[in-house]
């Protein structure tokens, strides 16, 4: 009787055991997860990805491998595409830009409104706080799983023409811009003649004289040389500001176990972090060593007085108010209520 039971036991363990196996397949992973990036090492961009990518490995005991793909290499470098090329599982993972996603989620344009965060601590209340939350269920939404934040940083201008202290200043030049519509809009309302190319266009662009400026963070500015291509004066006005974002494909995400879930999403906090400490560094402290390192390559550097960046506020203002629409108005006084409540 008692050897009947044990049997009817073991029996009953190994029925449960069965059941288990075919609810709960062993999860399947690929040899090598695809990182998108627009920037490599050694730019802060660049470093998030790899930050990222090899804590990961470390964590996982290798399960998952990442390898980083910058220029936006798996979509021929058209930037632009990366957030559709996401959902679609052209790329497993990617640190982009909101600049760069924003023709697919109109709310990332929130960003790139004209002089809507004037500091760092602006823009954490936005990335870190209410607003912040929103937009990743936005996203989440869109076909993605957000994780994290990363900083490209406040774009700043530069030509090879004059000092621009004013819209006046701006008028008639030839600026390269990123290809969403916003920045066409802004540069048109300056007087400047805006012209939309990849950043890889824009090199070769500069160095012949096609194009008179472009507008960028400044650690470019530093690692590219760019008074080598005729960028001889630089204003710093923190027009805006390029928040990036740590997100997974959906069904990469599903695939992988909770526990690694929690491993990789915590990867991508930590390099977050880290990436906006390096993205921030000699512009936070009180001498910004970033700008005397970009003087002493003999540029002119011009940083703009508050009446002097109100007169670029105020002729951007009807460009802020359109694009309020269409980012969610909504949205936008979240945003700004948060601003005007930060800590500085």
């Amino acid at each position: 009787m008692k050897l009947r039971r044990t049997l009817l036991s073991m029996l009953a363990a190994a029925t449960a055991l069965a059941t288990f196996s075919v609810a709960a397949p062993a999860q399947t992973y690929k040899a090598e997860y695809r990182m998108s990036l627009v920037l490599g090492p050694p730019t802060p961009w660049g470093q998030a990805g790899k930050l990222w990518a090899d804590m990961v490995k470390e964590r996982t005991q290798g399960r998952i491998n990442i390898k980083l793909y910058p220029g936006v290499s798996l979509i021929q470098g058209d930037q632009t595409r990366e957030f559709s090329a996401l959902r679609q599982g052209v790329i497993d993972m990617a640190v982009g830009s909101t600049i760069n996603w924003s023709p697919q989620v109109k709310e990332l344009n929130l960003f790139s409104l004209p002089f809507l965060m004037p500091d760092y601590a602006a823009l954490d209340a936005l990335t870190q706080g209410e607003v912040g939350k929103k937009i990743f269920q936005t996203l989440d939404k869109s076909g993605v799983v957000p994780l994290a934040w990363g900083e490209n940083g406040y774009r700043e201008l530069t030509n090879s023409k004059r000092v621009i202290k004013s819209p006046e200043d701006l008028k008639g030049m030839k600026i390269r811009v990123v290809g969403s519509p916003i920045f066409s809009d802004m540069f048109s309302a300056m007087g400047a003649n805006p012209t939309q190319m990849s950043w890889a266009d824009a090199q070769p662009a500069l160095s012949s004289g096609a194009v008179d400026g472009q507008e960028n963070p400044l650690f470019l500015f530093t690692v590219l040389k760019m008074h080598t291509v005729g960028q001889k004066f630089v204003t710093t006005w923190g027009y805006m500001a390029d928040p990036l974002i740590f997100v997974v494909n959906k069904e990469i995400w599903s695939s992988w176990s909770a526990a690694d879930q929690a491993i990789v999403r915590q990867a991508a906090i930590e390099a977050g972090q880290q990436e906006i400490a390096i993205a921030r560094k000699g512009l936070v402290e009180a001498d910004k060593p970033v700008l005397k390192d970009i003087a002493a390559m003999g540029v002119t550097v011009t940083q703009l007085s508050a009446s002097e960046r109100d007169a670029f506020v105020k002729v951007t203002r009807p460009v802020y108010d359109k694009w309020k629409n269409t980012v969610g108005v909504d949205l936008v006084n979240m945003a700004e209520k948060a601003i005007a409540a930060r800590k500085k």
